[in-house]
C-alpha cells in the first residue's frame, strides 16, 4: 500500500480520489502503527471477523460516486485513465455492479448495520456463546468457526481462560478444513503457528517502526497486545535447523518435591496448516491464585526442561524464566518453541517436560523448591 498511495497521492490531494482501507487483521492497532510508520493518511476500518467474506488480500476496488464498483484490482495508471474518462464521477465501467439495483449481501448488511464494531462492544462470553451456536448451521459453519476463533482469541487476550487460546486455534483449523482455500483463515493460524509453516515473519517490523518514528519525534501508536514469539519468528525451511542437543536436568532433580497445586501450566499446540508433522507450542506457567501462590524471585529463576522422545525435535530443550526485580510476583510466564515428531506416533502421545521453580503460598507462607511434571499433548487430529 505505501507504493500504491504514492502513485495516487496527487489525485487525493486534488480531491479527485478518496482512499479507504479495510483490514483483515486480528489486531487493528498494529495496522495503524504500520500506517503511521509508512506515512499513510487514508482512513482504516478493521474487519477482524472477516464479515466481508474475502478469501485473499489485497483487493483494490475503485468505486464511482454512486458507490458502484468501476474497477477491480486496477493499476494506478488504470485509475488515472478512468478518472479522465469520468471527470464528474458519473457512470461506471461496463459490467460494474449497481448498488441501487442489486441487494446487499449478508456480509454487507452486517457491515452496514455496524455489527463488526458492535460485536466488540458486547461481552465476549455472550459473543462466544452465539458463535458456538452458529457453528451448528451447516450452511455457514465454516464462517462461524473462524469468527468463533477470533472471539475466543480476543477473550484470551482480555484476561480470559488460557484454554481460550487453544480453543481459538482449534476453531480456526475447523474453519480451514471446511474451506481450505481461505487464505485469510490460514494466515490467522500461521500467525501463531510453527516457523516451518510461515510465509514470512508477521510483525518483525514493529520495533523498527517504533525506532524510526521516535527518531522522527513522533510517538508510536500504542499496541493493546504486544506481538511476541511466533508472531516475530522468521520462517524455517529446514526443520534440522531447529534441533539443538538435549540439556541434562540437574543431578537429583527427581528428589525435588513434586508440586501439589501451587503451580499451573497450560499448553496450546498450534499445528501446521499443510498437514506436516510440525507445531508451535505456547506454554503458560503461573502460580495458582486459588492458593495465593507467588514466584520467589530472591533465588535462582524458574527453569524448564523439555524431554523429547527419540525421533522428536524441539527448537530448544532448556529455558530460564527470570522474574521481575521484586522479591515476589504473580505474573504469567510464557515459553514458546518449535516441535516436530516422527511418523506413526501413538494416540495420546505427549511431550514430557519438567519445571523446577521456587514458589511460595500465601503472603507470608513457606517458600519451597518445587518440581512440576508437564505433559504437552498433541492434538488428536495431528498428522501421524
Amino acid at each position: 500500500m505505501p507504493g500504491w498511495q504514492r502513485e495516487v497521492q496527487d489525485l487525493v490531494d486534488a480531491g479527485e480520489l478518496n482512499v479507504l482501507g479495510i483490514l483483515q487483521e486480528q489486531h487493528g492497532d498494529r495496522a495503524r502503527l504500520f500506517h503511521q510508520w509508512q506515512g499513510l493518511n487514508f482512513p482504516l476500518l478493521v474487519d477482524s471477523f472477516n464479515e466481508l467474506g474475502v478469501k485473499v488480500v489485497p483487493i483494490h476496488l475503485l468505486l464511482d460516486r454512486a458507490g458502484r464498483i468501476a474497477l477491480v484490482n486496477p493499476r494506478p495508471e488504470a485509475v488515472r485513465a478512468w478518472l479522465q474518462a469520468h471527470p464528474t464521477g458519473k457512470g461506471a465501467a461496463e459490467g460494474s455492479r449497481s448498488a441501487a439495483t442489486e441487494p446487499l449481501s449478508e456480509a454487507e448488511q452486517h457491515l452496514a448495520a455496524g455489527s463488526a464494531v458492535g460485536l466488540k462492544s458486547h461481552r465476549l462470553d455472550v459473543i462466544v456463546a452465539r458463535l458456538r451456536k452458529a457453528t451448528q448451521d451447516e450452511a455457514s459453519a465454516a464462517r462461524a468457526w473462524f469468527r468463533l476463533g477470533v472471539a475466543l482469541r480476543m477473550r484470551f487476550e482480555s484476561g480470559g481462560d488460557p484454554a481460550d487460546f487453544a480453543a481459538s486455534v482449534d476453531s480456526w483449523h475447523r474453519a480451514l478444513a471446511l474451506d481450505p482455500n481461505q487464505y485469510i483463515w490460514r494466515r490467522r493460524i500461521q500467525q501463531y503457528g510453527p516457523r516451518l509453516d510461515k510465509p514470512y515473519p508477521f510483525y518483525d517490523w514493529v520495533e523498527t517502526a517504533r525506532a524510526e518514528l521516535r527518531a522522527r519525534k513522533e510517538q508510536p501508536i500504542p499496541l493493546a497486545v504486544e506481538p511476541r514469539g511466533a508472531e516475530l519468528a522468521q520462517p524455517l525451511r529446514d526443520p534440522a535447523e531447529a534441533s539443538p542437543a538435549p540439556t541434562a536436568l540437574p543431578e537429583g532433580w527427581q528428589k525435588v518435591i513434586q508440586d501439589d497445586g501451587l503451580l499451573l501450566a497450560h499448553a496450546t499446540v498450534v499445528r501446521d496448516t499443510q498437514g506436516r508433522r510440525a507445531a508451535r507450542v505456547h506454554l503458560e506457567l503461573r502460580p495458582n491464585p486459588a492458593r495465593a501462590a507467588h514466584w520467589n524471585n530472591e533465588v535462582e529463576p524458574a527453569r524448564l526442561w523439555l524431554r523429547p522422545a527419540d525421533g522428536w525435535q524441539t527448537s530448544a530443550t532448556h529455558f530460564e524464566l527470570p522474574g521481575p526485580a521484586s522479591a515476589v510476583s504473580e505474573e504469567l510466564r510464557r515459553v514458546e518453541f518449535e516441535l516436530s515428531w516422527p511418523e506413526d506416533v501413538a494416540p495420546n502421545t505427549a511431550l514430557e517436560a519438567v519445571l523446577l521453580a521456587h514458589v511460595c503460598e500465601n503472603e507470608d507462607g513457606l517458600c519451597v523448591y518445587r518440581r512440576l511434571p508437564i505433559r504437552i499433548q498433541l492434538p488428536n487430529s495431528v498428522p501421524r
